[in-house]
């Protein structure tokens, strides 16, 4: 599946490698492939170290998770509070 990927966006994506060697690839739009992971028993998964890097993501910070169709996305619960407020900015005068 990344392989198919790494084809598929080959040309519009920068590469990096991670401490462990594995593929990051990052688009010109600052879109990121962080790689697989895997759930657990617990429904538990381990978000890569340079997703935790790129989005200051510390132990104890709390997450939205959100969701399509398509797939489910996370982000920080404050840039959620911030996106809001910018959007209820004009609706509370």
């Amino acid at each position: 599946m990344v392989f198919k990927l790494f084809i598929l966006l080959h040309q519009n994506m920068n590469f990096h490698t991670n401490h462990i060697n594995q593929i990051i690839m990052e688009a010109e739009n600052g879109k990121y492939i962080f790689g697989v992971v895997k759930v657990g028993e617990r429904g538990q998964i381990v978000i890569p170290k340079e997703a935790r890097e790129q989005y200051n993501i510390k132990p104890g910070d709390n997450l939205m998770v959100l969701g399509d169709q398509k797939g489910i996305a996370m982000l920080k619960t404050e840039v959620f509070q911030e996106i809001l407020n910018q959007a209820m900015g004009g609706l509370t005068k």
